[in-house]
């Protein structure tokens, strides 16, 4: 009997272009930033991104905008290299996802552009504006969170576990709210698929 090897799981993308719906999560942005820091990918934004984080948190937190500028600095300070500055060259040609994401694929073809021998994604919480057929002619890979996740939880588990330890009182320390089990800020984040996972692995301990 002939057995067929299993097929591999698809590589995730090593450079990766986080959406401002991603990044304005505190639990996610904490997470996603300290696992790049573990080397599991390359944390990418824009110009256009920094302008409409700092325009949503001004929104959300109700915090002063020094403040709020500050918050943004230091992520400039923490990733220098991930500030692909301004991408509207980049949005020529651009038909079919929504006009209010162009500047979020523009990103991620000047990464292609500038990083040619690496793959390059997008992660995002709006999964339907971007177009996968578009994409994929860009040769541009799309990822929600919990499927990034849960495909790293699967291909690294070693470097995905000890950051979530401490997510718990790193999000609580940051904004300033009660402190939450790992499980409600991950069902809370609708980080379903990656729950399960890291439960079901730490029921079989």
């Amino acid at each position: 009997m002939v057995v067929k090897a299993r097929h591999p799981l698809p590589a995730l993308p090593e450079l990766v272009v986080l959406d401002t719906c991603v990044l304005i999560s505190t639990t996610l942005r904490v997470l996603l930033l300290q696992l790049a820091q573990a080397g599991c990918f390359v944390p990418l934004w824009s110009r256009p991104i920094g302008e409409e984080w700092r325009r949503t948190a001004y929104h959300l937190w109700q915090q002063d905008k020094p403040v709020i500028d500050q918050h943004w600095q230091q992520l400039q300070t923490a990733f220098p290299e991930a500030n692909l500055g301004d991408v509207s060259a980049y949005m020529d040609g651009l038909v079919y996802s929504d006009a209010k994401d162009w500047h979020v694929i523009a990103a991620a073809r000047l990464a292609l552009q500038r990083y040619p021998a690496y793959s390059v994604g997008i992660m995002t919480r709006n999964t339907r504006d971007f177009n996968m057929s578009e994409l994929r002619r860009l040769h541009l890979q799309r990822w929600d969170p919990d499927q990034f996740l849960s495909r790293l939880w699967q291909q690294q588990p070693g470097k995905v576990s000890p950051r979530l330890t401490t997510l718990p009182e790193t999000t609580a320390r940051l904004t300033g709210r009660a402190p939450e089990t790992l499980w409600q800020l991950l069902r809370r984040e609708r980080l379903f698929r990656f729950s399960r996972l890291v439960a079901t692995a730490e029921n079989a301990k």
